[in-house]
């Protein structure tokens, strides 16, 4: 079978059409296929940037061939072979396979709203149900701490010892460490605070790494927890995090580390 010339023509352009609508440009001989500005497009779309457009499109490939440009032009001068450039270059590439192997364990070991609720009601019990609004003069030593004691018993006012407070962030407002449940604050801290009532200041200095404490509580109420929707992503990505942490740590127990 022969062509004739109109034939043969047409047949190259159905051949030559689609091969050139896989680029959105070529640049000295390099071509920039379309895929990488649907890829942009898609990304700025998604993180709701801006909507999709032909201008959004013609944007991001002016871009994508002064990259293009730029690049060439860094390679031409060397800096492609560049042993610190290639190490980034390592780097970056480790990164998006991690990302893309974490992406793909998460998507097949999902967090269950099981493992949500769980998560948050052990939230919910360690926070208690009361918040408190304490006051602490923190000092050196124990002897320190008693003659603080020793003060407030003989009727100083405790926002005025206060002054003498290590804790400098909270010295010039009286010891105010404001609201807050329990689980904020150090265990022994804690234990020492919700033991006493409305007004009542501890009868020894409470030991932490930091010194020696003189806590008052100024009042205390119900505890204004965040419902289990409000918290609902951060207890997830938490869970996530968690997840892969174990994981990681499993792949490296059975990894040869020499």
């Amino acid at each position: 079978m022969t062509f004739k010339p109109a034939s043969l023509l047409i047949a190259l352009l159905v051949i030559a059409v689609p091969a050139f609508a896989q680029n959105v440009a070529v640049v000295n001989g390099k071509a920039i296929p379309t895929s990488r500005v649907e890829a942009v497009v898609k990304q700025v779309v998604a993180q709701g940037q801006q909507p999709d457009s032909p201008q959004l499109r013609e944007l991001i490939k002016k871009d994508l061939i002064g990259r293009e440009v730029m690049m060439q032009e860094a390679e031409k001068q060397g800096f492609g072979k560049d042993a610190a450039v290639k190490a980034q270059i390592d780097n970056a590439r480790q990164a998006i396979i991690i990302n893309a192997m974490i992406a793909d364990y998460i998507k097949k070991n999902p967090i269950s709203d099981a493992d949500i609720k769980a998560e948050y009601d052990r939230f919910v019990a360690q926070a208690g149900d009361k918040e408190y609004h304490v006051r602490h003069i923190l000092m050196a030593t124990e002897a320190e701490a008693n003659d603080v004691i020793a003060k407030l018993k003989g009727g100083a006012k405790f926002e005025d010892l206060a002054k003498t407070s290590k804790d400098t962030g909270s010295a010039a407002n009286g010891g105010d460490l404001d609201w807050a449940s329990p689980s904020s604050f150090p265990p022994a801290f804690s234990a020492a605070f919700v033991a006493l009532q409305k007004g009542g200041v501890t009868e020894k200095p409470v030991q932490t790494p930091n010194g020696f404490h003189v806590i008052k509580v100024d009042d205390i109420r119900p505890a204004k927890l965040p419902t289990l929707e409000e918290v609902k992503p951060q207890i997830s990505e938490a869970l996530a995090q968690k997840k892969l942490q174990a994981y990681q740590e499993e792949l490296v127990k059975k990894a040869k580390v020499q």
